[in-house]
C-alpha cells in the first residue's frame, strides 16, 4: 500500500511531519509534535507515545513523548510486553483484542487494541510508536501504513543527528 491509497488527511500529516522532522531541535520535540497531531487528528487512537531504546541498556525500552492518560510503564524490558514484541522482532504488531493476548502489559482498563511500530536508524531498532485504542479491532492496513511512514520520519531525523540517540528518553514530554 503506498501514501496515496491514504487518506487526504493522513498524507497532510504526514507532510507535516516532514517538515517538522526538517526543523526540529530535539528527536523528543518532534516525537512530542507527532504524538499531538495524531491524538488530535485519528479519534480511535486513544494513547500515542514513543519508546526508546535506552542507550545505556539496550535490553530496556524508556517512555519518551506521549498523549494520553499516564501509564505505569516508563520503562519495558524489551522481552516483555507488545512493545518489547515489536522491538525484538523488528516488526509492527497488531493486536485486536489484548485481553486474548497474554503479552500484553495493562495500561488501562480501557484499552482494547493496539499497535506497535518499530522505529529504525541505519538499520537498527531504536525504539517505537506505541497506540491504543479503547475500540477492539481498531488498527487496520490504512493505519499500519501511516504509522510506519512515521517511524521512518523518526528514525531519518535520528539518522541525521546520531547524538540523538545517545540521549536517554524520559517522561513526560518537554514543553515546545
Amino acid at each position: 500500500m503506498s501514501d496515496q491509497q491514504l487518506s487526504e488527511e493522513r498524507i497532510l500529516l504526514i507532510e507535516q511531519f516532514y517538515s517538522l522532522q526538517a526543523r526540529s531541535t530535539s528527536v523528543r520535540f518532534l516525537q512530542a509534535k507527532i504524538a499531538e497531531a495524531i491524538a488530535k487528528h485519528v479519534p480511535h487512537f486513544n494513547w500515542t507515545g514513543f519508546y526508546m531504546l535506552d542507550p545505556n541498556d539496550p535490553t530496556m525500552l524508556v517512555l519518551g513523548p506521549f498523549v494520553g492518560d499516564p501509564t505505569p510503564h516508563a520503562r519495558i524490558p524489551v522481552t516483555q510486553g507488545i512493545c518489547g514484541a515489536a522491538v525484538s522482532t523488528g516488526e509492527t504488531v497488531i493486536v485486536d483484542n489484548v485481553g486474548s493476548d497474554p503479552r500484553y502489559l495493562s495500561c488501562s482498563i480501557e484499552t482494547k487494541s493496539e499497535i506497535v511500530v518499530p522505529i529504525y536508524a541505519s538499520g537498527k531498532v531504536v525504539g517505537e510508536i506505541d497506540i491504543d485504542s479503547h475500540d477492539p479491532e481498531a488498527f487496520n492496513e490504512n493505519d499500519r501504513v501511516f504509522l510506519e511512514a512515521v517511524a521512518r520520519i523518526v528514525g531519518r531525523y535520528i539518522e541525521e543527528h546520531p547524538a540523538e540517540a545517545l540521549v536517554p528518553q524520559s517522561s513526560p514530554a518537554p514543553e515546545p
